[in-house]
């Protein structure tokens, strides 16, 4: 049980919305895949999280990243991130790779959840294309800590390419776990449409994984009911392009209203809002910018909005918008700011 001394501490790590974390150790999971175990300097407990939960990762070279927990919310002590190295990336992964050795002290930030269990589900799917396991392991932890029904379909190019396979044998051996090996041969691949044919009452579909497998998951899902499908993206998928009629509409730009000091500030056709935003002195705190992780979701009081993150639902989108990746729609747009 935590000392009333551990829970003050916690506290003052939430209030400060970042702490600095010890990386414990750093294990090889799978081909090109290793995880770090992240604890305090001084032993103390971690702020809690729950399953679907995600930190910054302040990198060396000022680089931020977003990566999963994904070891068991009752875990209190630690912290699990797995990073997959991709070589067609940004570059965070790699400096993750390389930079990152077992002793150092890294800045992260409370975890911060966009992708939660919902409440009340009878069976849970779990749906888990590659390194897109990570939200989905802890998931299952949770999921089997509450004695909720579940099974997780893994699927990866081949065994060694499939992470955490001693921590998941014991779901595995109970059925929970199921393994999927392609090795690019699509007769291989798990049969979604098969598997997702029949709505099942009181069932929840939960997703994350490459663009292509977040597509084909999708549209195997699509006549699920409303709120029963939740998915993550862990890489913006690729923009469409734009019309020429929607291209001229944006021609002129727009006007940007702060509600708090009646500033007005013109964003052109092809300036990013974020930038405009703090170019004007309006500072708003950014991290993913490519409408991934809501550090930059804004509330707005009028006006029609372009929206081109991948995270904020239906409802949100009503009321909110990130400024990374969206804008205005229109020639006016007041911000709650």
């Amino acid at each position: 049980m935590d000392t009333v001394l551990e829970r003050m501490e916690a506290v003052q790590d939430i209030e400060a919305g970042t702490l600095d974390v010890r990386v414990k150790q750093i294990r090889y999971e799978g081909n090109g895949i290793n995880s770090y175990e992240l604890t305090s300097p001084s032993g103390k407990m971690l702020p809690p999280f729950d399953a679907g939960s995600h930190i910054d990762v302040h990198l060396k070279n000022g680089v931020i990243r977003q990566y999963s927990l994904c070891n068991a919310p009752a875990e209190r002590h630690r912290y699990v991130i797995a990073v997959l190295k991709d070589a067609g990336g940004r570059g965070g992964s790699r400096a993750v790779h390389e930079s990152l050795h077992a002793g150092d002290i890294v800045t992260i930030s409370i975890p911060r959840n966009h992708f939660a269990l919902a409440a009340g589900a009878r069976k849970v799917i779990l749906i888990a294309g590659g390194i897109g396991v990570t939200p989905l392991k802890a998931m299952a932890h949770e999921l089997e800590m509450r004695h909720v029904d579940f099974e997780m379909h893994y699927c990866a190019r081949s065994p060694e390419a499939a992470a955490f396979g001693p921590e998941l044998e014991a779901m595995r051996r109970a059925g929970k776990v199921h393994y999927h090996f392609d090795d690019g041969d699509d007769a291989n691949r798990l049969d979604l449409k098969r598997l997702l044919l029949e709505p099942a009452p009181d069932t929840h579909v939960y997703y994350c994984g490459p663009g292509g497998f977040m597509a084909a998951c999708a549209d195997a899902a699509s006549h699920w009911p409303a709120g029963t499908v939740h998915f993550e993206h862990f890489k913006a998928p690729e923009k469409p392009r734009r019309e020429a009629g929607e291209t001229a509409e944006r021609a002129a730009g727009c006007q940007v209203t702060i509600a708090s000091t009646g500033q007005v500030l013109h964003v052109g056709p092809d300036q990013n809002l974020a930038d405009a935003l703090n170019e004007a002195g309006v500072e708003v705190p950014t991290s993913c910018c490519a409408g991934l992780c809501a550090t930059c979701k804004v509330r707005y009081r009028d006006g029609e909005v372009e929206h081109n993150d991948f995270i904020l639902n239906d409802d949100e989108r009503d009321e909110f918008l990130t400024v990374c990746v969206s804008r205005p729609a229109g020639p006016t747009l007041t911000l709650d700011l």
